[in-house]
């Protein structure tokens, strides 16, 4: 196999021009290939030797060349290659290079110049890829659509692909422009909301004057030792739980009998259960703030203590 072959095996046919000269082949004869269509020029400096349209892998390969040694698969891109359903979709490759090189952006390429690269990413083949972390705040900085931005680092957490903590260092380290969201949703994964409703229910909470602080999916267990069931939110001094109830959910027979017996559970400690859809939390928020202020102030005044503790 000559040193050509090599190079476009390695590199699914994609090849810079600076390599295709190192192998001998010239600036006339790339233009002849392109001329007669059996080569095609996908960047500046970036050769396809080939016709025809450029696959996923390709494309990003052809991106990474023309950003240079130093380039890392960065923001959505990294995402998308780390398998994150709920990351929106950008045809475009996303690219990390170094704030020394003078790379534009085109309009398959979205270039992001910065002082520092992810020393973290992982490298495969020609491809380096930020970690998850890091594509995280590149990637939804801007982003104004909290239930978004929920699901996707809801997503990426519960599924270990990184922790709260190591998002949070690398918001430290960037700069704070477009990260207002993303900032309020770490705090709320932090603090054990798991979904976008009971973020909903979240802030409606923490606004309440009457109501303490929330415990959210709180492991508990009752004075005998035995586990109960895990409620979403949890207020403890008086015992009231909240349940956020999927329609979706409910629709089958098996579901409302889990639902049954996980409020049973609860109710045999003590613990009061109040259940609110996703769409009342997002259609009646008032009315669903004032039930809970109401029933807490009731148990309050009752001297409700329920026989449970949290683990």
């Amino acid at each position: 196999m000559d040193a050509l072959a090599k190079v476009r095996l390695r590199q699914d046919g994609i090849l810079h021009t600076e390599q295709l000269r190192e192998v001998g082949v010239t600036e006339d004869a790339i233009r002849w290939q392109v001329k007669r269509g059996r080569w095609q020029r996908t960047l500046p400096k970036i050769v396809a030797t080939f016709s025809g349209e450029l696959s996923r892998k390709q494309q990003l390969i052809s991106a990474s060349l023309y950003g240079g040694p130093d380039a890392q698969i960065a923001g959505l891109t990294a995402l998308e290659l780390h398998g994150v359903r709920y990351a929106p979709t950008d045809r475009r490759v996303h690219l990390l290079v170094p704030n020394t090189c003078f790379r534009s952006s085109k309009p398959r390429v979205r270039v992001i110049r910065t002082i520092r690269l992810d020393s973290g990413a992982w490298a495969n083949g020609t491809l380096r890829v930020c970690r998850p972390a890091r594509a995280i705040v590149d990637g939804l900085r801007g982003n104004d659509d909290p239930r978004l931005v929920r699901a996707v680092v809801a997503e990426v957490v519960q599924h270990a692909m990184t922790s709260v903590a190591e998002v949070e260092f690398e918001l430290r380290q960037s700069v704070r422009n477009g990260t207002g969201i993303l900032r309020g949703v770490l705090e709320e994964i932090a603090d054990g909301v798991r979904s976008a409703p009971e973020a909903e229910l979240r802030s409606l909470t923490v606004r309440s004057k009457i109501l303490p602080r929330m415990r959210w999916n709180p492991r508990m267990v009752a004075l005998d030792g035995s586990r109960l069931p895990t409620p979403d939110g949890y207020l403890e001094d008086v015992g009231i739980a909240v349940e956020v109830d999927s329609q979706e959910f409910h629709l089958s027979a098996d579901g409302w009998l889990r639902t049954m017996e996980h409020g049973n559970g609860l109710a045999k400690a003590g613990i009061l259960v109040l259940r609110f859809t996703p769409a009342q939390i997002r259609r009646e928020p008032n009315r669903v703030l004032a039930e809970l202020e109401r029933a807490y102030l009731e148990r309050l005044r009752e001297g409700s203590r329920p026989r449970v503790r949290i683990t």
